[in-house]
């Protein structure tokens, strides 16, 4: 289909419900991948991959996370998309704090990129966005095949924390178990809550979520991260959705039958995660706000953002001393 008639898709919390009104993601469309040799066509190399974020979306949020765990802020460059999201879908503007143009393209609006890449595309404009300044294509979308980018075929050129590895061969198994139901239930579930059109799709993403975080919270009392005392990418992908429990989904979603705050061990956890290294880096409060309240207008139609709640992920937490010491830096 020519994307001359038809644009791209944007807002898929309005267009990817089915008719019992159950929010259901599809899935991205650009899958390369670097590899550390080049033998995919894309190599590893410094300078040659720009990121597109948003801020909000705690899918860009993982691999922001990577990129500073890893220390490659100067391999790989990046760019800041506004957190209001319309119809015609991401846009730049510089003179919103936090945000940044495009350097790269000067495109004013995200699509303009995907389109470059694929001139017949016709499918969802998202982020996050690896993109390749060598031959000016997407490479990949897909946030959870990102981060592991970062964490193996990028890991020659880290500045930090080369020895961490975020997906070992000996717990695969068990983060790939994890990744699942977290995804399915916690990640995705918060989305399928908000964006349910119809009481009974949300009433069993509701109760989904909550057995799945009750579950979460018992894996964490008997140890520091999911699959033990050393920070894995199961870590990072259940991080990026709690960081944003209290302060968005609890209401906005309608996530409301406990607080993030009311869970001790996941409150814990999220403290320790934004602690580490540079990850508090990566966290901007304000723009989640603004991006959920101002541009889901079907569920808040007048835009109005809240100040609160008022959260200080920085509060001293004592996971670090009622679990051994993990290894990264």
């Amino acid at each position: 289909m020519s994307t001359t008639t038809e644009a791209p898709k944007t807002n898929t919390w309005t267009r990817d419900v089915n008719n019992n009104g159950e929010f259901v993601r599809k899935a991205t469309t650009f899958r390369n991948q670097v590899t550390e040799d080049g033998s995919s066509g894309f190599k590893a190399e410094p300078h040659r991959y720009h990121l597109y974020i948003a801020h909000a979306c705690p899918w860009a949020h993982r691999t922001m996370v990577v990129r500073n765990l890893k220390g490659l802020e100067d391999v790989i460059s990046f760019s800041v998309v506004s957190p209001y999201l319309r119809e015609r879908g991401w846009t730049f503007d510089e003179s919103i704090p936090g945000c940044t143009n495009d350097p790269i393209n000067s495109a004013k609006e995200l699509r303009e990129i995907y389109l470059k890449s694929a001139p017949e595309y016709s499918g969802s404009i998202t982020v996050p966005v690896l993109f390749d300044k060598k031959t000016m294509k997407i490479v990949n979308n897909e946030s959870a095949e990102i981060i592991r980018m970062f964490n193996s075929e990028f890991n020659h050129l880290a500045t930090r924390n080369k020895e961490l590895d975020l997906y070992p061969s000996h717990l695969r198994e068990q983060i790939d178990e994890l990744n699942s139901w977290i995804y399915t239930d916690i990640n995705n579930g918060v989305y399928k809550c908000g964006f349910a059109r119809s009481q009974q799709a949300y009433s069993e993403a509701f109760h989904k979520l909550f057995t799945a975080l009750d579950k979460v919270e018992a894996i964490l009392s008997k140890s520091r991260y999911l699959t033990g005392n050393s920070i894995t990418e199961a870590d990072v992908r259940l991080f990026t959705t709690l960081l944003r429990f209290d302060i968005v989904y609890y209401v906005h979603f309608k996530c409301n039958g406990k607080r993030l705050i009311d869970y001790p061990n996941l409150w814990g956890f999220v403290k320790d995660i934004f602690q580490t290294g540079h990850i508090k880096d990566t966290v901007n409060v304000e723009q989640i706000k603004t991006h959920y309240y101002a541009s889901h207008l079907h569920i808040n139609p007048f835009g109005i953002i809240p100040h609160g709640p008022f959260i200080d992920f920085s509060e001293p937490h004592t996971r670090n001393k009622q679990f051994s010491t993990s290894d990264q830096k």
